[in-house]
């Protein structure tokens, strides 16, 4: 009995799934920021963490990018995923969704990128 609830256990999501919308910034490689009405949230560092899933994140051109250094720059997005609120990183990145660069300029919530 112990060991079936210690494997249910272990199977269940540590971290549930979350949407979250907002400035998606990639300013150089590797390094990955979402910025939403809550604040930070870190998925990737060059040379250190990258959040699993990242390969989930489409050509963010098809709704607006500005590029600001070279193809790296901003645009909006909504994205699925898992987080870890304590050190604010992006555990998982389950999708995401390109979104009209006004969205997240008409959002009050929204820090300016």
């Amino acid at each position: 009995m112990i060991a079936a609830v210690l494997a249910l256990l272990a199977a269940a999501p540590s971290n549930p799934v979350e949407t979250r919308c907002g400035w998606l910034q990639n300013p150089t490689p590797a390094n990955w920021w979402l910025f939403d009405r809550d604040g930070e949230w870190t998925l990737g560092i060059q040379g250190g963490y990258q959040a699993p899933g990242m390969d989930n994140i489409p050509d963010m051109s098809t709704a607006g990018w500005v590029e600001v250094n070279g193809h790296y720059g901003y645009g909006c997005a909504c994205m699925r995923v898992s987080v870890d609120h304590r050190t604010r990183r992006v555990t998982r990145v389950h999708s995401a969704t390109p979104r009209p660069l006004r969205q997240c300029r008409a959002d009050p919530r929204l820090p300016r990128p």
